[in-house]
């Protein structure tokens, strides 16, 4: 017999993101772009320009997930798309002023997370780093 869902870590981490999502949601909507958007938003402000593959990387998905999502994105003007001039296979993705725009205004998701939490940034921060020390044991034996 299975523990408990509450006492299993693989649910308390499904549903700590479900209501994180849920608590970003109604912020998302102001700025006209979903969870997924955010997070590509996210990680081209960090490399300033990816291909499609780079992206599926870093968020850990397919690069079929990542293609429409950026066709999307495109269709918001929030991001603009090039093929590699040596490797047509290539799709490098970079952030629009658009794109820029929405992802100085997503600072708020921030605050909004400290303050729904009740913890303090640097609780919250070393939560993250506990998680991510989590995921990278449990992806090492993948690489």
């Amino acid at each position: 017999m299975p523990l408990p869902l509450d006492d299993q870590i693989c649910f308390t981490l499904y549903a700590t993101s479900m209501a994180v999502g849920r608590t970003y949601q109604p912020l998302l909507n102001d700025l006209g772009i979903t969870y997924p958007q955010y997070l590509v938003l996210c990680a081209l402000g960090e490399a300033g320009e990816l291909t499609i593959g780079a992206i599926a990387q870093r968020l850990s998905l397919e690069p079929s997930t990542i293609t429409p999502l950026i066709k999307r994105m495109e269709a918001g003007r929030f991001v603009a798309r090039r093929r590699d001039r040596s490797d047509e296979r290539h799709v490098h993705v970079q952030l629009t002023d658009a794109g820029h725009a929405v992802l100085t205004r997503c600072d708020c998701l921030n605050e909004r997370l400290i303050e729904r939490s009740g913890m303090t940034l640097d609780q919250l921060n070393q939560l993250n780093r506990q998680i991510q020390q989590l995921r990278g044991a449990l992806i090492a034996p993948e690489a």
